[in-house]
């Protein structure tokens, strides 16, 4: 298995972008419809067209968030075809289901949306430690987002009502015993097989190439010898890094920051303690409060008496299921965890002192400090790294917008160079070589910001590049703002082929070696079809889908669909320029027994793939319904 995901990176990199591409997980269906630019069509659902620019800017969004959660993935993979696909289908496939939520009159309920809220990660990160929502929070979060809490409600509850619409067939997907077993055993096949193979390399002593074949396969391949436009430049980056560096704390200052902190920076004071709850909550009537209240009074009054058996008497009268068993212990606690009330009195006991009745919005307790855990407090000099460092970050987040402007304005104002801006903020110039409009300088040992898409844009914008002037100051990450300017530029060029002979050469051979193996691989199989004891056979191996022993996949695949009603069988394979391979089936291997747990396994994993089979089914069935209509077309990068 793991042989395989290595000998397929790239082709685990297009399936893992198109698992982990989530609906509407920037533009959903309201960014679709936000879209006014017109352009070519590349598809239609339901009378309504998504356009090339549509395309493009999905793709782009997805890839650019990609990038930023995955920084490490191979930058090629984004502009395959294939992942490009990946994003049109998506696009299509929400269409389609927006599409049959409407005409299915699917409604998510208030209350619903609710507990899906309440479950999601974004919610939980965001709650108080009495657990209210920091609403002030949540905004901000979404507005850097470009939404609001009731245009991403809306879009959860649209994405609801979509997963809705699938869930009836997803979640009923079933394979009794028997047909799981059977299944797994056609699935499973093992069969024996001999290769034979024809690898263009052992044919490329054989290929005689002249000056007139290389001429003519470098005018026919000339796009492959082409040098994309690239730009030696040079680059300053103001961060918030940049911008503490420039600060200058005074001793006296960090003096009075530790005087007023030095507590807080030691560490948190834990207490532990021990309590009784009569339950009322804030909803309940006077009368029962009172009561609770009253009933507290008595228990305390019998702690006075005796406050050695507050644990039996915490087993006996607390009506707080989590801790009366233990005697009414909450082990230990800082602050903020609990509500006020029981907070504010648990901080102001000392050790083993009992509390006076504490009223909470869940009712009344008494409360009794068990152990303390104090920090010990820490010198000056021990703190003193660590506060500098503190008030620094503090000053520049506070500055940096100030800065941010001052740098924005200077590099516009002193456009022909980058040096007063570096010599103002003292800031590093830096420089790079080879830099190509694309946003793949990743895969060229580049990192930072000059794989940024807007950074090159504007690199490679006519006013840069004609007028050699800097760029404005670009926004590449949080609080990280990129000046740049071109030093040297090369357009675009078709490498001569006195450059690139070997190249060209190279190539040449390696397909015509690819030929002659194809032709010599199916002039054998056509002998051996007829006489197949006259090849000299290799020693068999056993090949199966899950043991496809480092064979290519369309061999495997040849060798498990040949026809097995006559064995031995003999079926050619062409490798598509990587050469040929005949293969002769020799018998149908007996699969061992499953143990239980694996064929409860196999069982679960046919199940999960029947369940999607009738999915697929259900999609091309509202597909057909809803008139879906896809070009044939290419984004644009």
């Amino acid at each position: 298995m793991f042989d395989f995901v290595r000998n397929h990176s790239k082709l685990m990199m297009i399936l893992l972008f198109a698992l982990i591409i989530p609906s509407f997980a920037l533009v959903g269906l309201e960014g679709y419809n936000q879209f006014t630019e017109k352009g070519q069509v590349v598809a239609t659902v339901d009378g309504q067209s998504i356009t090339q620019a549509e395309w493009d800017a999905t793709h782009r969004a997805e890839t650019d968030r990609l990038r930023a959660s995955m920084p490490g993935i191979d930058a090629k993979v984004f502009d395959a075809p294939e992942t490009r696909q990946i994003t049109l289908d998506r696009m299509i496939r929400d269409r389609v289901l927006a599409s049959s939520v409407k005409t299915s009159h699917v409604v998510i309920s208030d209350a619903r949306l609710a507990r899906e809220l309440a479950q999601s990660p974004l919610v939980a990160s965001l709650r108080k430690p009495d657990g209210s929502m920091d609403m002030e929070r949540y905004k901000q979060l979404l507005g850097s987002q470009g939404m609001t809490p009731e245009s991403f409600e809306a879009r959860m509850r649209q994405d609801m009502a979509m997963r809705q619409v699938e869930a009836g067939l997803s979640q009923t997907g079933f394979a009794s015993k028997a047909s799981a077993a059977l299944i797994s055993q056609a699935f499973y096949q093992r069969r024996e097989v001999q290769l034979l193979k024809f690898e263009p390399k052992d044919f490329a002593s054989k290929v005689n190439v002249t000056e007139s074949d290389l001429e003519a396969y470098y005018q026919a391949h000339q796009s492959a010898y082409s040098l994309p436009e690239q730009a030696q430049v040079e680059y300053v980056v103001l961060d918030l890094e940049a911008v503490k560096k420039a600060i200058v704390l005074p001793e006296a200052d960090v003096k009075s920051y530790y005087d007023q902190n030095a507590e807080r920076l030691s560490g948190t004071e834990e207490r532990r303690a021990s309590h009784i709850l009569m339950t009322a909550s804030k909803d309940a009537s006077e009368a029962d409060r009172a009561k609770a209240r009253s009933k507290a009074e008595d228990v305390l009054a019998q702690l006075k008496k005796a406050p050695a058996s507050f644990a039996e008497l915490a087993r006996q009268y607390s009506q707080d299921p989590g801790s009366a068993k233990s005697g009414g212990d909450l082990n230990f606690f800082a602050r903020g965890t609990m509500t006020k009330p029981f907070e504010d009195a648990a901080f102001a006991l000392k050790k083993d002192e009992l509390s006076d009745v504490v009223e909470s919005d869940f009712g009344y307790h008494i409360i009794k400090v068990t152990d303390l855990k104090v920090p010990k407090r820490k010198s000056f000099e021990e703190m003193l790294s660590s506060i500098e460092a503190d008030l620094k970050n503090q000053m520049a987040r506070a500055k940096f917008a100030e800065t941010a402007e001052a740098f924005t304005n200077g590099v516009y104002e002193q456009s022909e160079s980058l040096k007063p801006v570096a010599d103002k903020f003292k800031l590093n110039i830096q420089k790079a070589n080879g830099v190509t409009p694309q946003a793949q300088q990743a895969q060229a040992g580049m990192r930072g910001p000059l794989t940024n898409p807007k950074l090159l844009a504007a690199l490679f914008s006519e006013d840069v590049l004609r007028n050699k002037r800097n760029t404005e100051a670009v926004e590449v990450g949080p609080s990280q703002l990129v000046a740049a300017r071109v030093l040297d530029y090369q357009a675009s060029k078709v490498q001569p082929l006195a450059e690139v002979r070997s190249s060209v050469r190279a190539a040449l051979v390696a397909e015509k070696s690819a030929e002659l193996a194809l032709q010599e691989g199916q002039k054998q199989l056509t002998a051996l079809a007829a006489q197949p004891q006259d090849a000299k056979w290799p020693a068999a191996v056993t090949v199966s889908r899950d043991q496809q022993q480092a064979l290519d996949p369309k061999v495997s695949d040849a060798v498990l669909r040949a026809d097995a009603s006559k064995l031995p069988k003999v079926v050619g394979v062409d490798l598509a320029g990587q050469g040929y391979v005949i293969a002769r089936v020799l018998r149908i291997v007996e699969r061992a027994p499953s143990s239980p747990e694996q064929a409860k396994q196999e069982q679960a994993q046919i199940a999960q793939w029947w369940a999607q089979a009738e999915k697929d089914a259900h999609f091309a069935a509202l597909k057909a319904q809803f008139k879906v209509s896809k070009k044939a077309v290419t984004p644009t990068p």
